[in-house]
C-alpha cells in the first residue's frame, strides 16, 4: 500500500471525458483492464485507440474512441462548431436532448456528415443496463452511473425538464458511455483515497449546437459547475475547453475541491491529450502528490551526515510522531489498524495502556512516520479507530550508521544490522531472517540466534 494516495487533476486546458481517460491511462492505469471491461459493454459502433501524441511540444497519451460510419461523430470540425457558415453537407446531433425535442446542450457535439441516420434514443434506464451487463467492478459501476447521473441532472434543468426524459442520442450516447466507463474503470483501478480537482479553465465565446449557438460555457457545464460548487477559471481562449462530460466526471470524483496539501511532492505525473485544435496546451494533467508534514522542509529531505569525535558518521533526520488516546476500541480493531498503519509505510507503531478520566482503562497508540507519510497516516487512524482527534509532533533523531550484511551459519544465511555511532559498535541479526532458518531448520530460536551472533564476530572485529 503506498501513501501516494492523492490523486491532482490539473485542468489548465479544460477537461473533457477523453482527456480524462488518457491522463489516467498515462499515470499508471491497466490499459489491458480497461479494454476487457470496456469489450464487455453490450455496445456497438466503435473502437479504441491509445496511442503517443505530440501537444504543445510535450509527450501525451491520447484515447480516442473511434465510431464507425453510421455513429461518426466530427466533435473536431473547428469551423463549424464555432459558428462559421454551414455547408450543406453537414448535418449535425448532439448527445443529449429532451423527449420532447426540446434544444440540448452540446454534449460531445456529435455531427453526422452526408446523410441523416435513424437515431435510437437512450435514457438513463437503457444506459445503465449497459453498464450494468458489463464485467466492471461494482464500484466502477457505481462512479460512472453518478457521472450521467450528474449529467442527466445538468441537461434536465438546461431543459426545464424531468432528469426520466432526458435521452441520449445514438450518436452521442456511444461515445459518452465508453468515456465515462473508462473513466470510471481507470479511477477504480487506481484507487485513490482523495482526489483533488484544480480550477476548470474555461474559454469564451460561443459554440454551436443543434438549435443554434450557446454561449461558452454552455448551459449543461454551467449547471454542474453550480451545483458542485466547482471553481471556474475564465481564459482569453475563444472555445470551449470544458465538455459537459468532463464537468460530470470532475464533480463526481472530487473529495477535495481545490485543496491543495501546502507541502508535497509530486510522485507520478501522467498527461492526456486534448482533441480540438485552441490556443492552449490542450492537456490534462493527473498527478500523485506525497503531502509533507507542516514545518518539513521541502527542498531537502535527505539526512544530514554527522560526524562524531572519532571521525565515525551518524545521521540526523526528521521523523513525525502521532499520538491518540482511545478508550472506545476492541482489541481486535487496535490490531487492524497497526497492520494498515505498518503497510501504508509506518516506521513504527505500538500502544501503550493508560487511565482516561473517570478511570476508563484506555491506550495511546504512537506513531512513528516520515513527514511526507503524515496525511496517510492520520486518515488511517481517523478510519479505522474511534479517534476524533490526532496530537503530531515534528522531531529530529540521530540514527546510528547502519548497513546490511550477510553471514554463513551452520543452518544456512542470515541477515544482520549493523550500526556504528563514535566508538559504539552494534550487530543486531534480523528477526524475519531467523525465523525463516528456525522454520527450514526445524531448531529453536535461541540456537539459531545464537548461532548468527557466532557468525558475526568477524563482522565485529573489523572495528576494532
Amino acid at each position: 500500500m503506498t501513501s501516494d494516495r492523492i490523486l491532482y487533476l490539473e485542468c489548465c486546458s479544460g477537461i473533457s471525458g477523453d482527456m480524462t481517460v488518457a491522463a489516467l491511462l498515462d499515470l499508471g492505469a491497466d490499459e489491458k483492464k480497461l479494454r476487457e471491461a470496456l469489450d464487455s459493454l453490450p455496445l456497438e459502433g466503435y473502437e479504441i485507440r491509445i496511442s503517443r501524441v505530440k501537444k504543445s511540444g510535450l509527450d501525451a497519451c491520447d484515447f480516442a474512441v473511434v465510431l464507425d460510419e453510421e455513429h461518426e461523430n466530427h466533435d473536431h470540425d473547428m469551423a463549424y462548431l464555432h459558428g462559421e457558415p454551414v455547408h450543406e453537407h453537414h448535418t449535425h446531433d448532439h448527445g443529449t436532448h429532451t423527449h420532447e425535442h426540446d434544444g440540448d446542450d452540446c454534449q460531445e457535439h456529435a455531427h453526422t456528415g452526408g446523410h441523416t441516420h435513424h437515431h435510437v434514443h437512450r435514457g438513463l434506464p437503457e444506459i445503465r443496463q449497459i453498464i450494468e451487463a458489463g464485467a466492471l467492478t461494482e464500484s466502477a459501476k457505481k462512479m460512472a452511473c453518478r457521472i450521467f447521473d450528474i449529467l442527466a441532472d445538468a441537461e434536465a434543468k438546461a431543459h426545464g425538464v424531468p432528469r426520466e426524459k432526458v435521452h441520449f442520442h445514438e450518436v452521442g450516447a456511444v461515445d459518452s458511455i465508453v468515456d465515462i466507463a473508462a473513466a470510471a474503470v481507470c479511477l477504480d483501478d487506481l484507487a485513490p483515497e482523495r482526489i483533488v480537482v484544480s480550477a476548470l479553465s474555461e474559454g469564451n465565446g460561443t459554440v454551436r449546437c443543434q438549435h443554434g449557438i450557446l454561449p461558452v460555457p454552455v448551459p449543461a457545464v454551467t449547471n454542474i459547475v453550480a451545483a458542485y460548487g466547482l471553481p471556474i477559471h475564465h481564459t482569453n481562449v475563444q472555445g470551449e475547453l470544458v465538455t459537459p462530460t468532463g464537468a460530470a466526471i470532475a464533480a463526481a470524483v472530487l473529495t477535495d475541491n481545490n485543496r491543495l496539501p501546502e507541502d508535497y511532492k509530486i510522485g507520478k505525473v501522467g498527461i492526456g491529450a486534448g482533441k480540438r485544435d485552441y490556443a492552449t496546451a490542450g492537456i490534462l494533467r493527473a498527478m500523485w502528490l506525497r503531502p509533507l508534514a507542516p514545518g518539513d522542509r521541502t527542498e531537502d529531505k535527505s539526512p544530514e551526515v554527522v560526524k562524531g569525535d572519532d571521525g565515525c558518521q551518524s545521521e540526523t533526520d526528521c521523523i513525525v510522531k502521532l499520538e491518540a488516546n482511545i478508550d472506545d476500541a476492541t482489541g481486535e480493531q487496535l490490531a487492524y489498524c497497526m497492520d494498515c498503519l505498518m503497510e501504508a509505510g509506518a516506521r513504527d507503531v505500538s500502544f501503550v495502556p493508560l487511565y482516561m478520566k473517570k478511570n476508563r482503562p484506555a491506550y495511546e497508540v504512537h506513531v512513528i512516520c516520515d513527514p511526507y507519510d503524515v496525511s496517510g497516516m492520520e486518515e488511517i487512524l481517523f478510519r479505522e479507530t474511534t479517534t476524533i482527534g490526532i496530537r503530531r509532533g515534528v522531531m529530529e533523531r540521530t540514527v546510528m550508521e547502519r548497513e546490511q550484511r550477510s553471514v554463513e551459519t551452520v543452518y544456512g544465511t542470515a541477515e544482520v544490522k549493523v550500526c556504528r555511532y563514535g566508538g559504539i559498535r552494534k550487530i543486531y541479526p534480523e528477526y524475519e531472517s531467523i525465523r525463516e532458518l528456525c522454520k527450514e531448520a526445524k531448531i529453536d530460536f535461541r540456537k539459531v540466534y545464537q548461532a548468527v551472533l557466532e557468525a558475526s564476530e568477524k563482522i565485529y572485529n573489523e572495528f576494532v
